[in-house]
């Protein structure tokens, strides 16, 4: 009767992974899921972009004034002059004709530029900074 106690204690035991066991394969996969994460931004700038697509073009005629906006680039014309856009670190536009308010899309910025120019043109050249 106590060699069948010690053999099923010994089987027991047999089956229980080792504190080292146990520590090694933490290790393991606490270094593989840090390699993972830091790869992940390398190899997911290696897949190529899709071009295949135009960019969305929005056009409207706004008080007697043809706006377009470049959705994908932000890029806005008023009467086919580009009015300097730029992107604040909310989310939100601001433009070089009221740089005072900001705007959540670039349609809604266009048209407020347009009130403001009222009758007046943008400039061919848009100033530089420096």
């Amino acid at each position: 009767m106590y060699a069948a106690a010690a053999a099923a204690a010994a089987a027991a035991a047999a089956a229980r992974p080792s504190r080292r066991a146990v520590l090694r394969t933490a290790f393991t996969a606490a270094v593989l899921a840090g390699a993972a994460a830091a790869l992940a931004p390398v190899l997911g700038a290696r897949r190529p972009r899709q071009t295949l697509t135009p960019a969305p073009l929005t056009e409207e005629t706004y008080r007697g004034r043809h706006i377009s906006v470049d959705l994908a680039g932000a890029a806005v014309r008023i009467d086919g002059r580009p009015l300097h856009v730029m992107r604040r670190a909310d989310g939100s536009y601001l433009s070089g004709v009221n740089h005072f308010e900001s705007f959540a899309t670039p349609l809604e910025l266009a048209r407020a530029a347009v009130d403001e120019l009222g009758t007046n043109q943008l400039a061919l050249a848009a100033p530089h900074h420096g």
